[in-house]
């Protein structure tokens, strides 16, 4: 029998992901609302501070909205066919740095890509690859200080024959012990990151569903002024053709 999977809560009880899945859908609908009601507003007279606070809600409830959709998404991998095709990795960061660009402005940050004279092409599903890339620049700017820019690197790892993505961001430093500890565990039950006390863990344990589903892996490089976490797929064979 399969081991349920389960999400350690800040109570200190676990809670399954099925439960979870079910309130990710009854937190769409009023999520949804929070933020088509802070864009009326925001259309509205308001003073510059306000725009900026309403600007902030509508920028935090659209960010909800993705996680919530990640959850429930991940539900259904073990029930679905995901397409791959060789994918040109800058270009989708490139679309989630535009994406993302007023959020991490309005938090007082910024988001980067490294550009490459020579693309480097992967083996993926745009779809997960891209939610995955965008839930690591979610964690990024939360964790992120103040002023910093958060930067986005593909490099090609040789030896193994994969592409890597890494998101570096500059806050609290993970440990290698906590990260060890965290990476024998994310499959069964994403762990709070204590050196970040307010990540649950479960960005990363949906991240790592949907690298698995494409047969690839997550991980994390720690920094002493931060963190980068990246996600490794096969590198694609076009890339002798480029």
């Amino acid at each position: 029998m399969k081991k349920r999977e389960g999400v350690l809560g800040d109570d200190g009880r676990v809670y399954e992901v099925s439960s979870l899945t079910a309130a990710a859908h009854e937190l769409k609908s009023p999520l949804a609302l929070m933020r088509q009601l802070a864009l009326r507003l925001e259309s509205g007279d308001v003073s510059v501070e306000q725009r900026r606070l309403i600007q902030q809600i509508t920028l935090t409830s659209e960010r909800a909205l993705r996680l919530t959709s990640d959850l429930t998404r991940s539900a259904r991998l073990e029930d679905a066919l995901f397409d791959v095709e060789p994918i040109n990795p800058e270009q989708i960061c490139r679309d989630i740095v535009a994406e993302l660009a007023p959020l991490f402005e309005a938090h007082g940050r910024s988001l980067a890509v490294s550009h490459r004279i020579h693309p480097l092409l992967l083996v993926a599903n745009r779809d997960l690859l891209r939610r995955i890339i965008m839930n690591f620049s979610d964690n990024a700017l939360h964790y992120s200080e103040p002023g910093t820019a958060v930067h986005m690197q593909i490099t090609a790892l040789k030896k193994t024959g994969m592409v890597r993505v890494g998101i570096r961001d500059f806050g609290p430093a993970l440990s290698n012990d906590m990260w060890r500890t965290l990476r024998k565990k994310l499959k069964q039950s994403p762990q709070t990151i204590h050196s970040r006390p307010q990540s649950s863990g479960l960005g990363l344990f949906i991240a790592s569903q949907f690298a698995e589903a494409m047969q690839g892996t997550i991980g994390a490089t720690r920094h002493r002024d931060g963190a980068t976490f990246y996600v490794e797929l096969q590198a694609s064979r076009q890339l002798s053709l480029l």
